[in-house]
């Protein structure tokens, strides 16, 4: 379905290194994520999956059942020495929105390179808040999320606004690096797919 030469070039370039995929809420960061996990036999490794799997203090729960974005230092503490685990070694990483809040990327960036998986990449699936809510209604129909607790519409309405005040500059930064690939997620997946294969190989170029 997609370049084997392509994808055999980026697998070369990627080594043991990181793409780090960002988007609002339905932008197909979890479908993407598991795509390039696949082709490019990395891990994939969600912020959000951590924090929902993890003990947290109940303080921090607080955080996440409203929608938002937990403190960088708590983030830090719990998020990025999992990074750091010796069953991660030797294999690219994927990641989904780890390091959402603008102020964390340094930490970031520094966690994965002491852990051997650096950043290379930056992916940022770009759909509006009118597109998110019209997938978002689609999965209530379908109820494909298992009704998760941070799906309402009203914590829909809080991440678009978390998105915008504290992710958006987190591409912004990624993009003055250098580091940023926008794709159109409107698209279907293959073709949003095709697309990330396609940029990415520019990018090693």
């Amino acid at each position: 379905m997609y370049d084997t030469k392509k994808i055999a070039a980026i697998k070369n370039w990627l080594g043991a290194g990181t793409i780090n995929i960002f988007g609002r809420p339905f932008a197909g960061k979890d479908y993407q994520g598991h795509e390039f996990s696949q082709l490019l036999d990395g891990t994939l490794i969600g912020g959000g999956e951590i924090l929902r799997g993890s003990v947290i203090p109940e303080r921090i729960k607080d955080y996440v059942r409203s929608g938002q974005l937990i403190p960088s230092d708590d983030y830090a503490e719990i998020v990025l020495p999992f990074l750091k685990q010796d069953k991660l070694a030797g294999r690219p990483l994927i990641l989904s929105s780890v390091g959402r809040w603008h102020g964390e990327e340094p930490g970031v960036i520094q966690a994965l390179k002491q852990s051997g998986h650096p950043l290379r990449a930056v992916i940022y699936l770009n759909i509006s808040n009118n597109e998110s809510h019209v997938r978002w209604l689609g999965r209530q129909i379908n109820n494909d999320r298992l009704n998760r607790h941070d799906d309402t519409e009203e914590i829909l309405k809080t991440r678009f606004q978390e998105f915008q005040d504290k992710t958006m500059p987190v591409i912004e930064y990624y993009k003055d690096l250098g580091m940023l690939i926008e794709i159109d997620g409107k698209k279907t997946r293959i073709e949003v797919t095709t697309d990330i294969i396609n940029a990415l190989e520019e990018m090693i170029a």
